[in-house]
């Protein structure tokens, strides 16, 4: 099976640019499953449910979310509305103040029916806010679709820290089918697959304008570091671009074959919003 993961949507121009990979992607790689990152979609800032459904009307599988799964209120009775829109499952689970949505799904291929993947994210805690440990929430729930005979998995790992990220991979190594990270925007050239058959990259990079600073216009982003000033960001507006990978995975044994990185600017100039 191939999986397309594509890497942190940054408003309008990354959006548009998702859109034109998919119809250029899916039929020449033959994908079965498209999964993407959308907790910058709005402005930069978290998803709104007409931006996700439209998403998952056009063909995605899954889309994840991470630190600013929140930013949109509007997202939160949406997730109980879905299976396919994710937040990181490392949250801390209360039995009386609970978080909304899941972090965890399993879809099954609109494209070639019968296969199977489970996706799951978790959320880093260096430079990161401190929840559960991701590398334990992980374990469990991997044994968990393990024991609904769920054999390919992905997750993706929303983190800051280079280290952090490979350290989840290579502890995640041989249980599941990919590590794909997230969060930094900005895309690392290091894709393998790991000894244990564990696809991992430590960063997909982002989908929208490159011509910034991870999304925001650089011109905000030199004045605040020089200022030190509380400036508000706002998004690069100009032709989209998208970071993305594909993972080829066995699907009897779960072990990933390969994994391809993809980073291109390919749409019209779009507003930002």
């Amino acid at each position: 099976m191939k999986v397309l993961y594509f890497g942190d949507i940054f408003s309008g121009p990354g959006r548009a640019a998702v859109k034109i990979a998919m119809q250029k992607l899916m039929p020449r790689h033959q994908i079965d499953f498209v999964i993407m990152n959308g907790e910058n979609m709005a402005h930069g800032n978290g998803i709104l449910p007409d931006m996700a459904q439209e998403f998952l009307d056009l063909g995605v599988d899954v889309i994840t979310t991470g630190n600013h799964a929140w930013d949109q209120k509007q997202i939160i009775p949406f997730m109980a509305t879905t299976t396919r829109l994710i937040r990181p499952a490392n949250y801390p689970d209360h039995p009386v103040h609970r978080v909304p949505g899941r972090g965890v799904t399993v879809v099954e291929s609109k494209r070639n029916p019968g296969l199977k993947l489970g996706v799951i994210q978790v959320m880093g805690r260096v430079f990161m806010d401190a929840l559960d440990c991701p590398f334990q929430v992980a374990e469990r729930e991997v044994n968990r679709l393990d024991e609904l005979g769920v054999q390919s998995i992905l997750i993706d790992f929303h983190a800051e820290a280079s280290s952090e990220k490979q350290a989840f991979a290579h502890y995640m190594d041989g249980k599941v089918s990919a590590v794909v990270g997230s969060h930094s925007h900005v895309q690392t050239a290091d894709e393998r697959v790991l000894t244990g058959g564990t696809a991992a990259i430590t960063d997909v990079g982002m989908c929208g304008c490159f011509d910034s600073v991870i999304g925001v216009k650089k011109e905000i982003s030199i004045q605040k570091f020089l200022t030190k000033r509380p400036i508000k960001y706002e998004p690069a507006e100009g032709p989209g671009g998208y970071g993305a990978v594909i993972i080829d995975i066995d699907e009897s044994s779960g072990k990933a074959r390969s994994i391809l990185r993809l980073r291109e600017t390919i749409a019209t100039p779009e507003a930002a919003g």
